[in-house]
């Protein structure tokens, strides 16, 4: 999946010479917490959220005791050094990028032009999606040894049982440096058949633990 498929189109953006009352007006009418700020050619030039307005605001008006702040201009207090995305982007890149420079907004340019915005909210809705989560489902977590040819033969059982699966989710197993953690949801809301076959066929399901557990 690549960024421009889970991007906002429809950004909201501000200049440097529009006043924090600009961005606090915008972002209350259009319930947003993040405004790239642009300039005459649609340049990304600086950001700011949410949280830097309710930083500067408060500090501001102790120190000054002037309400007459609110029509400072924003570049005094946006972000200058901003992180931007491309359009073409892999969203597993942008996850790491949003981890690692602890962002929770990515402004999206192409050309040198803003096109879009992601927000960690995105992010993460896009991982349901990917995951299968928001649909009727039911989760099955498997420890299979890491060689080749054993999440086939998972994947040629569950096809036994005619259910649709998914997504499918690898992770380390920390009990046993030769194993894999396999989280396979399925379209089906009562799998027990499938777990039940599995288990005759020497895999370990983890999850569900107990057999007949209520999915």
């Amino acid at each position: 999946m690549i960024v421009e498929q889970i991007m906002k189109r429809d950004v909201y953006a501000l200049t440097p010479k529009d006043t924090l009352n600009d961005a606090l007006k915008l972002m209350r009418e259009k319930s947003i917490r993040h405004i790239p700020i642009v300039d005459d050619e649609e340049n990304v030039v600086g950001l700011i959220t949410s949280h830097d307005v309710k930083n500067a605001l408060p500090s501001c008006l102790k120190e000054e005791n002037n309400p007459t702040i609110y029509d400072t201009p924003i570049e005094k207090f946006m972000v200058k050094d901003v992180i931007v995305g491309h359009p073409l982007d892999f969203v597993e890149d942008v996850a790491i990028t949003f981890y690692e420079s602890k962002i929770s907004c990515l402004p999206i340019v192409s050309g040198g032009k803003l096109v879009g915005i992601v927000t960690s909210s995105d992010l993460l809705y896009a991982y349901i999606e990917l995951t299968g989560a928001h649909q009727p489902s039911s989760k099955i977590d498997i420890r299979l040894k890491d060689k080749v040819g054993t999440l086939a033969d998972v994947l040629t059982l569950i096809k036994k049982h005619h259910a649709n699966v998914l997504s499918i989710l690898v992770f380390p197993d920390t009990e046993n440096n030769d194993s894999r953690i396999i989280s396979i949801r399925i379209r089906m809301m009562n799998p027990l058949s499938i777990i039940t076959d599995l288990r005759n066929n020497g895999f370990e399901v983890l999850w569900p633990n107990v057999p007949g557990v209520n999915l």
